[in-house]
Parts: C-alpha cells; structure tokens; sequence
C-alpha cells in the first residue's frame, strides 16, 4: 500500500511548490493528500488520522494531533523553527519530527535587511535617515541565517561581529566575521543586532534589560527569530527611558498595539510572520521536506530529527 502524505497548511505553500511536490510524489508512488487553507484546529486534528508522514509550515502539531494520528510515522516542519511541534508527545508514540535547515535562510536574511533599510530611513517618513555602510552589525547566532545576513552585511560595506558560543571561532573568522567573546560585548557596540536565536526555555525573554541597556546611541535591534526571545516588559521600559534606540521585529509582540502608540516611528512589527514569505523558500522548505519523508521511508535517514 502506498506511503499516506498530509500537507497540512493554514497558510499555503506557493503553488509552484506543490507542483514540484505532487510531481515528486507521483514519481516515487506516494499517495499526496493537501489540506489547506484550513481553518480550525480540528480539521488537522482529523485529517492526521490515517496518514504516514505530515508536512506543515508553522501549524501546530500539538499533543491532540499527534494523539490522533494512528499510522503516522515522520512530521517534517518546512522550516527552521519547531516551536509549533510537540516533540515531546510525538517521541513518545515513536514519531520523527524534522525540520528543514538552511531552505528559508536566504529569505529570511533579506528581509532583515528590508527591516534594517526601513529603519535606518526613518520609515521613510520623509526627514533625512542615516546609512548602513561603516556601521556595525552584530549577529546574535550564526547559523544559516547569520551567515546569510553576514554575506549581505559585507556588501553595505558594514563591520560584521557575531556572537555564537556553539560555533567555531575559525568558521567565523574564514567568512570575514569577527568574533566577540561575550553577548554583552556584542550588543554594547552594535549599531545594529540582527537577532537569530532559536526560542527554547532557556532563551525565552534571553534579550532583556542587561542587554538592551548597554547598547550604544542610536542602535537598533532587528528580530527575525521568535517574539518570545525578546522581554517585552524590558523593550518597553528601555524605549520609555531611551528615545535613541529602536525595534523592528518579524512577529508582533503582544503589546505591539501599546508600543506603537507610545514609540511610532521607533518601532515596526511586520503584520504577519514573513521571514520565509518568498517564492523560493517556499518551493525549497516544501521540496526538502517530501526528499526528506521519501529518504526516511527507504533509507532510514535522520539527518535533520529534531526530537529524541
């Protein structure tokens, strides 16, 4: 019998990336079974019951899906970022989860410097903005998308720094990235931070008032990672005391209404999440993720699991 695959998206993949993952499943006789647009929670919670592998994007797997899901076997999030997985609850049934480095990276670099430009400029509110050539970066994590923003950095004619305590010093160093040996160091002499972390429990409001404090006049933080990872009561606190600094984040924050009120041009939050809102990522993060199900089901391969 053929191998069952939900595609499960609220928000769709670009039709192009379902072609190219029909065609591939056609191709290696998989069965192919999209669901999207949905728009409760159930219809995922029913739609996992008998099938083998799931593609979703940033929908929630949660304990009820995984429960649920009685022939399931492998959940591929088409993306980074599996905060939106119950890994957990899926290690328990015996379930893999993975998720598809490096596919959305590009994109979502680029947008950090859409967001960074946009700043820089005042919003284009009209009055005279500054340059991103000669300032500093500093990139907190240099995985995928640091090392991506660190490429673009460099043809702004910007200094690069980062900050990653699990990479290589000498890996940095090769890409023309200067390393700095503290977080602290790295947001006291930024012009701007480019924010990478993953949100786990120990780095959830990681960005709080310590680091916000020491930055220097003028800086800026971008956040293309994860709301969670940025202390609201600490943002909103340093903004009330500091008119210099601003804030741009990839995700509303949950007060983003009151922070908009109270620091108008000093912030931006994009109306929904759009690091990997590009066609290319699309069709890249939904191709890995059917090569990535197919590989698992005839090689046993678990390069990119997730859970234990």
């Amino acid at each position: 019998m053929a191998k069952r695959v939900l595609v499960a998206t609220e928000k769709p993949f670009a039709s192009q990336a379902v072609v190219e993952i029909k065609r591939i499943c056609e191709e290696k006789g998989y069965e192919l079974i999209l669901n999207e647009k949905y728009t409760e929670q159930s219809d995922l919670v029913n739609a996992v019951k008998n099938v083998d592998a799931l593609i979703v994007r940033s929908d929630k797997v949660t304990s009820e899906v995984i429960e649920n899901a009685d022939d399931l076997k492998i959940v591929v999030r088409a993306g980074a970022g599996y905060d939106n997985l119950d890994c957990d609850a899926a290690s328990k049934k015996n379930i893999v989860c993975m998720n598809t480095p490096g596919q959305n990276s590009n994109a979502v670099a680029e947008l950090a410097f859409g967001m960074m430009l946009y700043m820089a400029r005042g919003k284009f509110n009209g009055k005279s903005g500054t340059e991103l050539k000669g300032k500093t970066i500093g990139i907190h994590a240099y995985g995928n998308v640091g090392l991506n923003v660190a490429r673009i950095a460099k043809g702004f004619d910007m200094k690069v720094i980062a900050f990653d305590p699990y990479v290589d010093k000498a890996v940095m160093e090769a890409d023309g990235v200067e390393p700095v040996d503290s977080v602290e160091k790295l947001y006291n002499i930024s012009d701007y931070v480019s924010v990478h972390i993953p949100s786990i429990p120990a780095t959830q409001k990681f960005i709080d008032l310590r680091l916000i404090s020491i930055m220097k006049p003028g800086a800026v933080i971008i956040n293309t990672a994860r709301k969670e990872v940025i202390c609201e009561d600490s943002m909103i606190k340093i903004l009330s005391n500091r008119e210099d600094l601003k804030y741009a984040s990839d995700i509303a924050p949950a007060r983003a209404e009151e922070m908009v009120n109270k620091f108008g041009d000093r912030v931006y939050f994009t109306p929904k999440k759009m690091g990997a809102q590009t066609l290319e990522a699309n069709i890249n993060s939904g191709v890995a993720a059917i090569n990535q199900i197919i590989a698992y089901f005839e090689k046993g391969d678990t390069t990119f699991k997730v859970n234990k």
